[in-house]
């Protein structure tokens, strides 16, 4: 028996998709799909709220500069405001490396709900529902990799060739990726 993914609530072998508790033999499974939801303002209004972290130290420093200008005091007094408003400026530096990894992994997350379905024993069922994208995607391809290996066993009235995997929609057809 082969394992194609596994972990604490999913685990994709040769012969069966475990989901929780529930365990769907491959050999019953004769078409897997998936759907996407609508996006999740949560995240976008978090992937936002980084950009204006991003954003926040540089704009006060080009305020600050701007302040100097405009207030045309002695030099030492715009010389310390401009050095000041620098610093600020530099601080993004070191926060912008924990900001941006904060964005890299929301979008490796994704913004939307991932479904799997599938036709098991003539009954379509909602084998996954996740918000996770990275890890929908290496179950989603993983339920690929074994259903293309499926062999066709006597009494189960399924062949390799009926055990379709595709998009959304109602006719699935063969893709790469979800």
């Amino acid at each position: 028996m082969t394992t194609y993914y596994d972990d604490r609530s999913v685990r994709v072998t040769s012969t069966a998709l475990r989901v929780d508790e529930q365990s769907y033999p491959l050999a019953e499974l004769t078409m897997v799909w998936h759907r996407r939801g609508s996006r999740s303002w949560r995240v976008l209004a978090g992937r936002g709220a980084i950009g204006a972290a991003l954003a926040g130290p540089l704009v006060a420093a080009l305020l600050g500069i701007a302040l100097a200008v405009w207030l045309h005091r002695s030099l030492t007094v715009t010389v310390a405001i401009v050095g000041a408003s620098v610093l600020v400026g530099l601080a993004v530096g070191p926060l912008a490396d924990v900001l941006f990894e904060h964005l890299d992994r929301s979008y490796v997350r994704g913004s939307r709900e991932l479904e799997m379905w599938a036709t098991w024993r003539g009954r379509p069922v909602r084998l996954l529902h996740t918000g996770d994208a990275l890890r929908f995607g290496q179950i989603y391809r993983a339920v690929q990799r074994a259903m293309e290996h499926v062999p066709s066993g006597p009494g189960t009235g399924t062949a390799a060739a009926q055990n379709v995997i595709g998009s959304s929609g109602t006719r699935p057809s063969p893709r790469s990726r979800p």
